[in-house]
């Protein structure tokens, strides 16, 4: 078997906790340059392209600008920063639960990404934490969708980074996530929810298909109110993408503040933080896989809806 190349590290710094873009050239003679492949890989106007490369903000391994006629070669790798357009500051502040020499344990807020994603990049849990703990190295073993808030689980020591994937990947982490939805009185609790969730690329909501199931999640009622809600223990066995959100929707209690079950709704612009998803990533529970020590992390939040559903709902 052929081993892959090592990737080179960074020739270049990040910035604002964010690391460069980095491109790797694939196979084949396609391009006569490396500008070429740049231009159609990119899909940028040659000019910004070749405005970039003037100013020698690509560069390669050693860090040298990458001039317009260098010649393209396979495996090859460039490096640039891109440029960021502006980002709505998440105005919610995002605890450190804890910190160790290899892993922080952070408390996400609603509406931050947890890690540079399309749209949100600067404005995500990963780069906020590097730039506040001066931890450049600082990765995220797994993520949390943007609307959900609570505990997310970073690495310090890239080396170990794929050790507490693992936990996530194998299901040696337990997880456990609170709701806040309606209440249905004819819907028995506690109860297993099994079913198969696809969600195909450029469609924004998950679905249920018929098949074997690749999605698990024990559900139990918390506690009721008078006034028609409910607070739900939620605990993931898999971890397909809205598994939470699609299972109580199926259920009939869709959780509060859902933009996508059971309807898609329209939207909602930049900077408007009204009315967050009422999910709650509220326990980690792991065995450490490179120190040995049982940890087990808490979320102090309070799902708003629960403690003043008036002042969720008026945003």
């Amino acid at each position: 078997m052929r081993r892959r190349s090592p990737i080179p590290p960074s020739p270049l710094p990040q910035r604002g906790g964010v690391d460069p873009v980095r491109v790797k050239l694939p196979p084949g003679a396609a391009w006569a340059t490396v500008r070429d492949h740049l231009v159609e890989r990119l899909a940028a106007e040659a000019g910004v392209i070749d405005g970039m490369l003037d100013a020698g903000l690509i560069v390669d391994a050693a860090g040298h600008a990458v001039p317009r006629d260098m010649a393209y070669v396979p495996g090859m790798f460039v490096w640039f920063h891109r440029e960021l357009p502006y980002e709505v500051p998440v105005p919610f502040a995002m605890d450190v639960v804890y910190r160790d020499e290899h892993v922080v344990v952070a408390d996400k807020p609603h509406f931050l990404a947890t890690t540079p994603r399309g749209s949100h990049v600067a404005e995500t849990a990963l780069a906020r934490l590097r730039r506040e703990l001066g931890l450049p190295t600082l990765g995220a073993a797994h993520r949390l969708d943007r609307l959900t808030a609570g505990l997310v689980l970073f690495t310090v020591r890239p080396e170990e980074r794929g050790a507490y994937q693992s936990l996530f990947r194998d299901r040696l982490i337990a997880k456990e996530y609170e709701a806040v939805a309606p209440y249905d009185p004819a819907l028995a609790l506690p109860r297993t929810v099994r079913s198969r969730i696809v969600k195909e690329r450029g469609v924004m909501a998950a679905r249920e298909v018929e098949g074997e199931p690749n999605a698990v999640s024990a559900v139990e009622l918390l506690e009721q109110r008078d006034d028609g809600l409910a607070r739900y223990r939620l605990k993931p066995r898999t971890g397909q993408t809205h598994q939470l959100r699609v299972h109580m929707s199926a259920l009939g209690v869709p959780i509060l503040g859902d933009p996508l079950y059971p309807v898609v709704t329209a939207p909602v612009p930049d900077g408007d933080f009204r009315r967050p998803l009422q999910l709650l990533a509220r326990v980690l529970e792991f065995t450490d896989p490179v120190t040995g020590c049982e940890h087990r992390f808490v979320s102090p939040r309070v799902l708003r809806a629960w403690s003043s559903y008036d002042e969720w709902a008026a945003g």
